[in-house]
């Protein structure tokens, strides 16, 4: 799949997983009470926008602003993560069978599904663990909509024309602007049918985001200092005491 040459190989994500666990498990060893809830940041995109590259300055951001592990989930790294049944169990043993966040969000679900759903249905299971937990950007998946329950979840959606969307998949794929724009209509074709028919949402809708970034007029690093200020801003405690008044 084309997608695959726009992001670099999973072993990294994957050891950065790894640490992420351990430092929990570390954490939930010296503490009996239950930990304050961190904060989840999903982002969603058109195909053809910067979304890896903002997702990894997010993380790096992240990290130097908490001094805290932050792990960087995508599709790809939950299908590596199925493969390694020791990380998939230190995900899941967080998320309790009868967990109410994952039973609201499966009942939405579409009636459509067919062999592909315990599938994706596992794949919820290890976002919804993961985005508890928090410390953790969720990149694509229909995170905003899976982790919609979850009180600490910040969720930014990123566009662009076509024309720059084009002009950054031909420069990234090595390919000419023609099938450029034609690999982008038709992956963007499929993510659109695929929360349509999964998750019985559409994925350009406003509402489901907390922020919208035009990659034409926004680079990785803006939109990644962004996201960073606006949910410092969003977990100080005198802006929720303001507005409650």
């Amino acid at each position: 799949m084309p997608e695959n040459l726009l992001i670099p190989s999973v072993d990294l994500r994957i050891g950065s997983l790894e640490e992420y666990n351990r430092r929990q498990k570390e954490k939930a060893a010296h503490k009996h009470s239950k930990p304050k809830p961190r904060p989840c940041i999903t982002i969603s995109r058109e195909f053809g926008c910067e979304g890896y590259p903002v997702a990894e300055r997010l993380r790096e951001r992240m990290m130097q602003k908490t001094g805290d592990e932050w792990v960087l989930i995508d599709k790809a790294v939950l299908e590596e993560v199925a493969r390694h049944h020791n990380i998939s169990e230190d995900i899941l043993q967080a998320l309790g069978e009868n967990n109410q966040i994952l039973t609201e969000v499966l009942a939405t679900f579409s009636s459509r599904w067919k062999s592909d759903h315990e599938y994706f249905k596992l794949l919820c299971r290890h976002v919804v663990a993961l985005a508890e937990q928090g410390n953790v950007i969720i990149s694509e998946l229909g995170g905003a909509i899976i982790t919609r329950h979850i009180d600490h979840s910040y969720d930014f959606r990123i566009y662009g024309s076509e024309a720059f969307k084009t002009a950054t998949l031909t420069h990234r794929l090595q390919v000419e602007p023609e099938a450029a724009a034609k690999i982008m209509h038709q992956q963007q074709k499929a993510r659109d049918r695929f929360t349509r028919d999964f998750l019985n949402q559409d994925a350009h809708d406003p509402s489901l985001y907390d922020l919208l970034f035009n990659n034409d007029r926004s680079t990785p690093d803006q939109i990644a200092a962004t996201i960073v200020a606006y949910v410092e801003a969003a977990l100080r405690p005198e802006k929720r005491s303001v507005a409650a008044t």
